[in-house]
């Protein structure tokens, strides 16, 4: 069962790549270097929930949540994959994209290879990383409803990996237990690793104490999914101003000195773009309707008539749906394959 699908990054990308290509100095430097770490990381994460999807988005004896923000007690955990099932076993993965692999030091450290630098740089070790995850998380779990078994709440076990790319190196060390990281393709083949390793009296005993139905890993999955708190990018405050400053590259210095100096305050981001429903798209910044639809490089966005700003058009429907724009001729219409449904959503000027 698919819970949630990842969210959507395309209008941050877009916004990145606009000032790499058209700003100066350091700020478009800075912008460029932050869109190939994102773009990175989204590709790693995009290849794992594909793989994922493939094995466990169609059964119905487990659930699937991607890209899920839990916020608690003043802490936040990202998590990149989250996989439920009827034991109520919850699996926390953490993709990883390397470009030239990943080395795992007899004490645990972890080093990726720098291009740029020809050798390894530390890194923030992913498998504490995840621990963190797992701690915040059980704590949530614990103000959730979950299933009951004579009188007894059905608690949660939790299990961790980090997920590599197929193509990716691994340089494991010969002590360190490091069968936690593992290449995106072999997840299944691990998760059944752990369920068979068990023996057969602990197997019928967690079959008739803790299965629960489908329905009850659905509605488990959706309570996480309803605490979701999407990020607000946190775009850097030299971005921020470059973006938001008109730049004459023939004009002299000291013209646009005054610009660099506005405060980071008063050119914070606009909130984030609400879902877009039938009644049409509304401009993010002046929440204007007069306006046409456009196709980008990250898909069809809404450019308003009265500010020229771009507002990217999401759809939200029932969980496990895919709703989608189609466009003909001048005029767009929401279609939602899994409803069987289609409605008139705006048509072009």
């Amino acid at each position: 069962m698919l819970i949630k699908q990842a969210d959507d990054h395309s209008e941050e990308l877009a916004q990145l790549e606009q000032l790499a290509k058209s700003g100066a100095g350091d700020a478009a430097k800075q912008a460029a270097k932050d869109l190939a770490i994102r773009k990175a990381g989204l590709k790693g994460e995009s290849e794992s929930a594909y793989l994922i999807d493939f094995h466990y988005a169609a059964s119905p004896n487990w659930a699937v949540i991607h890209d899920l923000r839990l916020e608690h007690n003043g802490r936040t955990a990202q998590i990149d994959h989250l996989l439920i099932n009827r034991w109520m076993e919850c699996y926390v993965l953490e993709s990883k994209h390397f470009n030239a692999g990943i080395k795992i030091t007899e004490d645990g450290e972890f080093m990726r290879w720098s291009d740029y630098k020809h050798t390894f740089e530390g890194m923030p070790s992913p498998l504490l990383q995840n621990e963190r995850h797992i701690a915040m998380l059980r704590d949530v779990m614990n103000t959730l409803e979950l299933p009951t078994r004579l009188g007894l709440r059905i608690t949660s076990s939790f299990q961790t990996f980090v997920l590599v790319a197929s193509t990716a190196r691994i340089d494991r060390p010969k002590k360190f237990d490091t069968s936690r990281v593992i290449k995106a393709d072999q997840i299944k083949e691990r998760i059944w690793r752990d369920i068979d390793g068990e023996n057969a009296l602990i197997g019928i005993m967690k079959t008739a104490a803790r299965i629960v139905s489908g329905d009850t890993v659905r509605d488990v999955a959706q309570q996480l999914t309803n605490l979701h708190r999407p990020a607000k990018w946190p775009m850097p405050a030299m971005i921020r101003v470059a973006s938001h400053t008109t730049v004459n590259p023939t004009a002299p210095s000291r013209v646009a000195e005054p610009a660099m100096k506005v405060s980071v305050k008063a050119i914070a981001p606009p909130p984030a773009t609400t879902a877009a429903s039938s009644s049409g798209p509304q401009c993010k910044k002046c929440h204007g309707h007069d306006g046409n639809i456009l196709h980008g490089k990250y898909g069809y966005y809404f450019q308003c008539a009265s500010c020229q700003t771009n507002t990217a058009i999401k759809f939200t429907c029932q969980p496990g749906h895919q709703p989608r724009l189609r466009k003909a001729g001048n005029q767009f219409f929401r279609e939602c394959a899994e409803c069987n449904s289609s409605e008139p959503y705006f048509t072009n000027a």
